[in-house]
């Protein structure tokens, strides 16, 4: 059966409501944590879904969520211009870009780190140069 092409589909943050519960387990509830702080960080953040996969943004993307079977990562957009003087990113640490955290399963976030990490990228995002007018 087809849906009806009038019907919506659930918002960005239903979808990731839904990931969550359908992950259970210990990776549900990294996910659910994570959220959760970057929700404290930033409470005017923006949930969307993207690639298939959770994305925070605020003045452009914070972060993306991706989980696997062994691990909860969280890559941001933008993190090789963050500051991370208590080392919480662990992944994707060679890029010119982003930088991410892979998180497996009985490890815990420095949750204030974290937190900063969030903030930094509400930070570099807002502070973008505005886009070049045409002549």
């Amino acid at each position: 059966m087809t849906t009806p092409a009038t019907q919506e589909d659930p918002s960005a943050t239903q979808r990731i409501s839904a990931k969550i519960a359908e992950l259970g387990g210990w990776r549900g509830a990294t996910l659910a944590r994570v959220r959760q702080l970057i929700h404290e960080a930033d409470p005017d953040v923006q949930e969307e879904w993207k690639w298939d996969i959770p994305v925070w943004s605020h003045d452009g993307i914070i972060c993306t969520g991706e989980t696997y079977k062994a691990k909860v990562k969280l890559t941001f957009a933008k993190g090789a211009a963050l500051d991370d003087p208590d080392h919480v990113f662990n992944s994707s640490l060679d890029g010119n870009t982003r930088r991410a955290i892979d998180i497996l399963e009985g490890q815990q976030v420095d949750e204030a780190a974290f937190k900063l990490l969030v903030l930094q990228a509400v930070a570099l995002n807002a502070a973008k140069p505005a886009k070049k007018s045409k002549a």
